[in-house]
């Protein structure tokens, strides 16, 4: 094969069409039209000697030599779009971006709400689009240029994907002021005395890391409501007698309205960690996203208190 004939572009289309398995999406993904892609993809079949793809009931299935081609082909292109785009220097005031953000509910209250405030007034061309975490399709996600960025916890993380940690989480214990049971020490056995909520982000659940510490113990809560989110939870043990253990970072400046005090037994924190694609590592926009979200989440943990008594596809 004369390397010489090799158009650029026809290794995007290529790119494209590994990562999609689909003529129309990978069509829709390149802004082209589907004639306009089959011819392309026309092209590089005659250039490389092989079909490439075979009609399956799913979409389209690769060739050995189109899947010999995906790594090298996918690195070499990050690769050449790093040298690009960092000698772009992003301009904060003037540049205009969108970064699409992976978070559960809990970490969008807690960190990325109060970010994307500060970040208006730092770079008001900047659009943040945030989205549900779902870790499971979260490598395919970035690597298909849906996510910029994503904030879980370190086992949600694919081991293809960057990552660096933002801050460490404690649990607390809450209850509602004048809560009958309070009037008193609360032991762990009191505790599992009293009815509980508890989040199942897949629904349905009634048990978490937590109830494995109880049963080490002999323990066992009595759980009452599951819910599918962190945000509905302090509401709810706000307006009942529930009560519920939650990320402290949830419940700051809402002490006139709950108790808020230290689990009567000890309990596993969590960290959050933010990963990004190997795809967006080199962008100077990105970057700067990404350090800002570093830097804010080392101030936010710094400026917190005490609580007893933190899968971006971009587009300019």
């Amino acid at each position: 094969m004369d390397i010489k004939r090799l158009d650029f572009n026809l290794l995007v289309t290529l790119d494209a069409l590994l990562a999609e398995r689909s003529v129309s999406r990978a069509a829709q993904r390149l802004n082209l039209s589907q004639p306009a892609l089959s011819a392309q993809l026309a092209r590089l079949r005659e250039m490389l000697g092989d079909p490439l793809f075979v009609p399956s009931h799913r979409g389209m299935t690769p060739t050995p030599l189109a899947l010999g081609l995906q790594a090298p082909l996918a690195a070499a292109l990050a690769q050449l779009r790093d040298v690009v785009t960092s000698a772009r220097a992003f301009d904060p005031a003037r540049d205009e971006f969108t970064v699409h953000v992976a978070a559960s509910d809990y970490v969008q209250s807690a960190l990325l709400l109060d970010f994307t405030l500060a970040l208006r007034r730092e770079a008001p061309g900047v659009r943040i689009a945030l989205r549900p975490a779902d870790a499971a399709r979260l490598a395919a996600q970035m690597e298909q240029g849906e996510v910029d960025v994503a904030m879980l916890t370190p086992d949600g993380i694919a081991g293809a994907l960057r990552s660096r940690r933002l801050f460490e989480e404690r649990y607390v214990f809450i209850a509602r002021r004048g809560h009958p049971a309070l009037r008193r020490p609360l032991s762990a056995a009191r505790f599992c005395e009293l009815e509980h909520v508890m989040v199942s982000p897949r629904g349905g659940s009634f048990a978490t890391p937590v109830d494995d510490v109880l049963d080490a113990q002999g323990l066992r809560r009595r759980v009452v409501v599951s819910a599918s989110t962190f945000r509905s939870v302090p509401d709810l043990v706000e307006r009942s007698d529930l009560v519920a253990l939650v990320p402290a970072r949830m419940v700051e400046g809402r002490a006139g309205r709950l108790r808020v005090l230290a689990p009567p037994f000890p309990v596993p924190g969590f960290a959050i960690h933010m990963a990004w694609h190997n795809r967006n590592h080199g962008d100077a926009a990105q970057r700067w996203v990404r350090e800002r979200l570093v830097a804010f989440a080392q101030y936010s943990a710094q400026a917190a208190r005490p609580a007893t008594g933190v899968a971006v596809r971009a587009g300019r």
